[in-house]
This record gives C-alpha cells, structure tokens and sequence, in this order.
C-alpha cells in the first residue's frame, strides 16, 4: 500500500499540485517516526468525478510525437489504464498502443488519490508485471487487515482486536497512489508506449464492424487532433466517457458514503496503549502498517499509511445510520470522531496543522451494464464498476477486468471471433461483481459487533481466498474449460455465500454484542493461514479443480458451523436458506451432496468459543 521522498499538497480550488515539502521515508520494521509538521491546512472539496468536458492545463510543456493511428487506444492513465498498458505490452512486444491522460504527470505524492490498500489479487498482478522491486523498495508491506471494535472508546486495549499476530505468507501492500502512478508513468514510457498526460478526450467515433474507432483529443494549448485505434479501452475512471456515451451507468442497491483525508507523518498506533501485554500480541510493534478499521454499527474508519510519510483517514458509512452531512468537511468529520472514536480524534486534534486534504463522496458505488463489446471496446477499473473500499477490491477488479482485456485483445489479433467470449468474459466478471457486493449491501449495521463481524471476516476471507484467489493465481480466469467443470461448485459457492451474509444479518440484529478485551488471532487458526500460503502453489488444471472442490466443501462446513452455533442462541431465527445451499439445492432437484465434513477442532473454533473462556493467545 504505498511510499516515498516528498510530499505535495493538493490545492482544493485547482487540485493542482502546490510546492512539496520534505517527508522522512518510513520504515516497515519499527514504529513510525515522530515527524515534523509543516504543511498548512487546505479548505475541503467534494470528490466529485471528473468532468469530461473541462480543457487541459494551458502549459502543457513539449508534446510526445503520437501516431495517427493505433493498435489501442487507452483513454485514461491511473491505475486501470497505466497497467494494462504494461500487460499488453508484457503480452505484445510490438503492439501500438496510446495512453491519453488527463492529469499533469508526474502527479502529487500522498493526496494524489484514494484506494491506496491492496490485497493478494492486486499485489500478486503486480507482482506479474514487474512491479515487485517498486512494491518491495518503495512501498510498504501492509501488515494485513486489523480490526478494533472501539466505538465511543479510548481504551484500544480495552476492545476486541481481530488481526494478524504476524505476518501472513502472501504479501499485498500499502500503496501511496502518486508515487505508484508516476513509476507506472515511466515504465510504460520506457516500454514504448506512447503516454501524453494534460488531454482531454473531446469525442471517441466507434466504428462499425471492422473499421476502426476514431478519437478526438487536445493537449493543452494544442491543437485538436484524431488518433485512430481498432481497440478503444475507457479507463478514465469516475469520468466514465465511454459509459457516459453510451448510457452504461447503471445504480447497485449500495448506498454508502466516505470522507477521508491525508496528514503528514504517520499514526503510531502501537503507542495508543501503555500495556505491555497489548503491545507483545504483535510479534513485532508494526499495528501501524495494518490496514486499521475502527469499527461500529454502521460504518468503519480506515487508518493507512503511506510511503511519502503521510497517514490517509477515511470514514466510510452507511447515510441510515450517519448522514453525510455529519462529515462533510474536516471539521464536521472531528466533530463526528470526537463522539464516535474518540482515540483516534485524541491523536488527530493536536495535529490538525498537519492537514493535507479533505474529500468526500456521496455515493461511491456504482454498476455498469457492460464492460466488454465485441465491437472491440471495453471498459476497465473505476470508469466501469466500483465496490466498496473495505476489503480493498479495487485493485483486485482492475487485475481481473484488465486479464478479461488481454485475452479478448489476443484473440482479436489471432484473427478469432470475440462474440462469445465477451458474452462469457461479461458474465464471469458480473458474477465476480455481484458476489463482493453481496459482502458490503446492508452489512454495515453489523460492522460494530465483536462477535459477529470476525466471523464475517473469516467467512469473507475464506471465500476470496478460496476461490476467486486461487483462480487468478494460477492464472485460469481465462480457462472457460475449467471454469465450466466448475459451474456447481462455483453456483454452490455463490449460494452459501448469499445466505450467509443473510444469517450474519439477522444473527447481529439480536446479538448481545459483548466486547472483551483480547486479541482474536487470524495468524493462530492453522487452516485459515494455510488457505492464505495455498495461494503461492504451483497447480495444473486437474489439481486446482480439486482444490477449488475442497474451497467448496470448506465453506459448506463453515456456513453448517455457524448455522449451528447461530440457532444454539437463538433458536428462532430462520435457517431455511442457509439450510438449502449447504444442501445443494441451487443444483437442482435431484442433487445429493455429501455430508458436510465436521473436523475437530472446529472451523470456527477460535471465533465461537464462549466469551468467558477467551483467553489472549500465545504468540507463535
């Protein structure tokens, strides 16, 4: 999740970047420095989308010579658009391709963008297109996702804590989204792509048939001018031109918003707390690299810190529990902490100078109705779909919607018809979509129980890691072959997981909610660490059906654990759902699954056992 030398501070009037300041580069292995503080606070802005229609800046500087005629047009040069760029590249040594970037490169470090923590997909895709010295060197490792049910607290060590005691095998990382996006800006440069920043796209003509697509396009203080392309990929993000164009948008039933800022220096979490104990749960004293959600019923606040020595906050909510209006700006935003989570507002208010940014979006997720075309365009990253940050699915989306692109583009230049795998790519990329918002829409009410979100967590984690994971890290996204050997198990996989989240629902809805004070240990529970190591196999395709049939098998006997133990507590709460997945019944009539496994010790043993008996656990 992020890095590097020196910060700049978005200007909220002209987000421009201003004059940097000087940054002490962090270190991964011990606690985060007392920085200095020098920057002053900006006034606040909403974080609204692009516009399309707004002219680049007027110095532009020397333009980069750009063909008349491409291979691929990319409209849009962040995350999405830069690496698809290199993958197509990585793919197609000599593929023509032009990247058209609105934005000045390089961009500010630190306030650039949000979406700055990854996990296992997006790490390992860029891992996969030579990004791991960057990630290693620049960025830093993210010490896994931490939780605190500390509402209304000051007490951290006083609360449940979910998370790591260690490091797990797979890495991801914290990424600081400007220092990312301007090394991306220079491979791809050096690769041989054609990449002009300070455009804007004015008109994208889609051909018919075979002719090819044609886009209008200035740089500053340039001259219109027409780049011809067989490929068009809108990778603008929140602009969303093509999907403008062409009436894609479409709403999802998630309604959340999010505010969050940036201040220089880091948060020293692992210093919140004077007790010996609570500090030795860790290995090491590193909490603050965690992705660090303080939780509560109906929202959740990220604490991430980057690279360039700044420490991104975020509050993420759902309007029927905290109105926006309650958060709206810096100020409202302490307001609200101040009652909500009170600790971290303690930390925040003697160092309000430190301000760096201040944004917000009313209503951050959105669908779309299609992201590949036969006609040979599609749609990648944000200018398509987007999810919800908890979790960080972002760039998970971005590595999945960009192989789909590849592998249509590569049969494109095979010479091979594109109609029915873009039907089949659409459909497994909806599937993909549909089943990670099942995680987020109204969930958020039960974000602040202790006893039920960390067996969410594990429940979440165990069908990503499970499944979808395992997919794209043996690289068979692609493979509609195996993919339809696995239809049951995947429609299987689908339908415990609905049901699931239902359960979970209506289980906190009459939960009691008790919060002890101990550590729940994910690094303690040995198959959970061993589905995370599973990842980093070697499989072909008869041991990873195997594998993904095990992933299945596991998950029915988690959603039986939690049945059980849900109707131990509450007798009459309605299973009939969960009951018919883990029976099979999405197969269809007639379909006799076996019975579900029951090892001992249980799944969920670490997670059920009865409040009064958990005790700290021992450190490995």
């Amino acid at each position: 999740m992020m890095r590097a030398p020196a910060i700049l501070r978005a200007d909220p009037t002209t987000d421009r970047a201003m004059p940097p300041s000087a940054a002490d580069p962090a270190r991964a292995d011990a606690l985060p420095p007392d920085d200095p503080v020098d920057a002053p606070p900006p006034g606040t802005r909403p974080a609204a989308a692009p516009d399309p229609h707004a002219g680049p800046d007027a110095d532009a500087g020397p333009a980069p010579s750009v063909p008349a005629a491409c291979d691929v047009a990319i409209l849009g040069g962040g995350l999405a658009g830069l690496t698809l760029a290199l993958q197509l590249r990585q793919r197609f040594p000599a593929l023509s391709i032009v990247v058209l970037e609105r934005r000045a490169h390089p961009v500010p470090l630190a306030c650039h963008k949000v979406g700055e923590s990854s996990v296992e997909i997006g790490a390992a895709y860029f891992e996969r297109l030579g990004l791991a010295e960057h990630l290693q060197q620049a960025q830093l490792r993210k010490f896994g996702f931490r939780f605190f049910f500390s509402e209304g607290r000051h007490d951290l060590d006083g609360v449940t804590e979910l998370g790591a005691s260690r490091p797990l095998p797979v890495p991801s990382y914290q990424i600081d989204r400007g220092l990312f996006e301007n090394h991306l800006g220079e491979r791809v440069r050096a690769d041989g792509t054609v990449f002009v920043d300070r455009t804007m796209v004015r008109q994208v003509a889609l051909g018919e048939g075979e002719a090819a697509h044609t886009v209008c396009w200035q740089r500053a203080g340039g001259p219109e001018q027409r780049l011809q392309a067989r490929w068009v990929i809108d990778a603008s993000g929140r602009a969303g031109l093509l999907k403008r164009q062409l009436g894609l948008a479409q709403d999802n039933a998630h309604g959340a918003h999010a505010v969050w800022f940036r201040l220089k220096g880091h948060l020293p979490v692992d210093r919140w707390s004077d007790d010996p104990a609570w500090r030795a749960r860790c290995a090491t004293p590193t909490r603050w690299l965690s992705t660090n959600h303080l939780c509560g019923a109906g929202y959740w606040v990220w604490l991430i810190p980057l690279a360039s020595g700044s420490h991104s906050v975020g509050i993420v909510a759902d309007p029927r529990f905290h109105p926006l209006e309650r958060m709206n700006s810096f100020e409202r935003a302490m307001d609200w902490l101040a009652e909500f989570q009170p600790r971290l507002h303690a930390e925040l208010d003697g160092r309000r100078e430190a301000l760096q940014d201040f944004a917000f979006f009313r209503r951050f997720s959105y669908d779309c109705r299609q992201v590949f075309s036969a006609s040979r365009w599609a749609l990648v990253g944000e200018a398509g779909r987007f999810l919800d940050p908890f979790y960080s699915p972002g760039s998970d989306f971005i590595a999945i919607g960009n192989t789909f692109v590849t592998e249509l583009i590569a049969r494109d230049r095979a010479g091979q018809r594109l109609g029915a795998h873009t039907q089949v790519y659409e459909q497994i990329f909806r599937s993909f979509y549909d089943s990670t918002l099942a995680l987020y829409v109204d969930q958020y009410g039960l974000f602040g129980d202790p006893t039920v979100m960390p067996v969410k967590v594990l429940w979440d984690y165990s069908y990503y890691w499970g499944v979808l994971a395992q997919l794209f890290f043996h690289e068979r996204l692609t493979d509609l072959a195996l993919l339809s050997q696995l239809r049951d198990e995947l429609a299987l996989g689908q339908a415990l997981n609905r049901a699931v989240q239902d359960v979970l629902r209506d289980w906190s809805a009459v939960s009691r909610r008790p919060n002890p004070a101990v550590m729940l240990d994910q690094a303690a529970i040995p198959w959970f660490v061993e589905l995370n190591r599973s990842l980093l196999d070697t499989l072909d395709a008869p041991a990873l059906r195997a594998r993904l049939r095990e992933a299945t098998e596991r998950l029915r006997t988690l959603a039986e654990e939690l049945r059980e133990h849900v109707l131990d507590e509450h007798p009459g709460l309605d299973d009939r759902a969960l009951r018919a997945a883990i029976d099979g019944a999405v197969l269809g009539p007639g379909v006799a699954l076996p019975p579900v496994q029951r090892p001992r010790p249980r799944l969920l043993e670490a997670l059920l056992a009865p409040q009064a008996s958990r005790a700290e656990p021992a450190l490995a």
